[in-house]
């Protein structure tokens, strides 16, 4: 299995956005507390957070493929539940459905990440420091708020007997701790 250095550095090799690392970089921080929180790898989920968009910048105008590349490069460097993973976060286009608390996890985290950082965005001071639970639950009630952000991803919380504003706190949590390298 690779390293998170390795991982990271694959990451940067692949991806060309900044903004683009930085959501890898948040999606992994929420992992690792999932995982941590429901007794499973931390180390493997975080690293399954960090690559997942590996392709992105090679894919995005072509979702049908996204993950494929990201499935080939990282195929012998990541155990099965990790690649499947990957797969499921794009199951309109892979076949992949989720099914696992990894599958699941890694498609709320995705979602999520997104919406955090839109609510970091519109404080006065940009500070992730500054949104609370609580604006994060009035923000995705808001479906006007952060319009392409798919709430129902979000839900997959629940499957993982996580309700929902237990699981936006944790995710709030997690980007806090990362809050420098985010920028935010």
């Amino acid at each position: 299995m690779l390293t998170r250095n390795e991982a990271l550095a694959l990451l940067k090799k692949n991806l060309r956005t900044k903004n683009l690392i930085k959501h890898s970089l948040a999606v992994e921080a929420i992992l690792v507390e999932m995982a941590k929180r429901l007794g499973e790898d931390p180390e493997l989920w975080g690293l399954t957070g960090l690559l997942h968009d590996l392709d992105y910048d090679f894919t995005k105008n072509e979702p049908e493929k996204h993950s494929q590349i990201t499935v080939k490069v990282l195929y012998d460097l990541l155990p099965a539940e990790a690649i499947n993973a990957i797969k499921a976060h794009n199951y309109q286009y892979t076949s992949q459905i989720p099914q696992t608390y990894i599958d699941k996890s890694l498609i709320a985290a995705d979602a999520v990440s997104g919406l955090i950082i839109a609510a970091a965005l519109v404080m006065p001071s940009k500070k992730l420091a500054d949104v609370t639970q609580k604006t994060l639950l009035a923000k995705f009630k808001d479906k006007s708020f952060a319009a392409g952000c798919n709430r129902k991803r979000i839900e997959l919380c629940g499957d993982m007997e996580l309700e929902l504003q237990m699981f936006l706190e944790l995710s709030l949590n997690a980007l806090k701790k990362i809050s420098d390298s985010l920028g935010l």
